[in-house]
């Protein structure tokens, strides 16, 4: 599940902190149904009038919940997702990054013991313009995200969120964002997160924004091959230096594996649409549906 819906109830760990106050008023004046927080030495009070915990074991045996989302450092890191994944979460949204590479295993290794989704680590989270959003991202800004038919995926959280703006601004709304996260090791890929939006009834479209290193938009095409819907992609990186890490610790180009030209090579040769800047997007995603069997309006409307 790593399409935020309403009625799932989410539990923040790293409520009382700055940013977890922050984000839990805006998630929640967006409509996300946040249920509870975790901090262990704040237990057994109340915070923006919700209860905390010492534990996420603690807070599922009284206060159920169906997502975790972190807002945890990274020595802590590991605790914390452990004790989601144990307590029952259904999701872990994991926005810590720099978290060592041995604890990123243990977290996905518990992760696969217990059927629980990871989303990141790295991440900006997701968004369901509509009904609510999960992490860091502007969902709760009708002027970068409203409601649609277009699913966007991004590793980064700040082209993800100029995408949607771009997409706004054309008078095209958005299913949902997904935001995967920059770290070598995530939980939720490219092509997870492609067959989601596939699979979502609600999403006729779909754009893709990829960046250089790894091979994540080249598994994503050829899922992309054997979908129906239009995907349209961007990928970061273009003019990148060769072998040069670019922002994210996943986007390091080794030879031609993870290049630029690889990456557009193989989504075009899958039929998706590759645009060259951002700005781009919304005409592309116009001429891929009106060539296609859905109709423009079934979109756009």
């Amino acid at each position: 599940m790593i399409i935020y819906r309403q009625p799932a109830r989410v539990l923040v760990q790293g409520i009382t902190g700055k940013q977890g106050t922050f984000w839990t008023e805006k998630m929640i004046g967006c409509g996300t149904t946040v249920v509870a927080g975790v901090n262990p030495k704040r237990a057994g009070q109340h915070h923006l009038g919700l209860p905390v915990y010492a534990t996420a074991r603690a807070a599922m045996s009284e206060t159920p919940f169906d997502w975790a989302v972190m807002f945890i450092p990274p020595d802590a890191a590991k605790m914390a997702a452990v004790d989601a994944i144990e307590a029952g979460a259904r999701t872990v949204v994991v926005l810590t990054e720099h978290i060592p590479a041995r604890d990123v295993l243990a977290i996905h290794h518990a992760a696969l013991r217990h059927g629980t989704c990871i989303i990141g680590p790295n991440t900006a989270g997701v968004v369901t313009p509509g009904e609510g959003f999960v992490g860091i991202m502007p969902g709760h800004n009708g002027n970068i995200f409203r409601p649609g038919k277009v699913g966007v995926i991004s590793r980064s959280g700040s082209l993800g969120t100029l995408i949607c703006l771009n997409l706004t601004r054309a008078g095209i709304g958005q299913s949902a964002f997904l935001g995967i996260g920059g770290d070598p090791m995530i939980g939720t890929s490219t092509r997870d997160a492609l067959k989601a939006l596939d699979e979502d009834d609600r999403t006729r479209a779909v754009v893709m924004v990829g960046e250089i290193g790894g091979a994540m938009e080249e598994q994503a095409a050829e899922y992309a091959a054997t979908m129906s819907k239009p995907v349209v992609s961007f990928i970061a990186g273009r003019a990148s230096p060769p072998g040069k890490k670019m922002g994210h610790a996943g986007a390091i180009v080794s030879g031609d594996v993870g290049s630029y030209g690889g990456k557009r090579a193989a989504l075009e040769a899958a039929g998706v649409a590759v645009a060259d800047t951002p700005s781009q997007i919304p005409g592309l995603l116009r001429s891929a549906l009106v060539a296609g069997t859905e109709r423009h309006t079934a979109v756009f409307a």
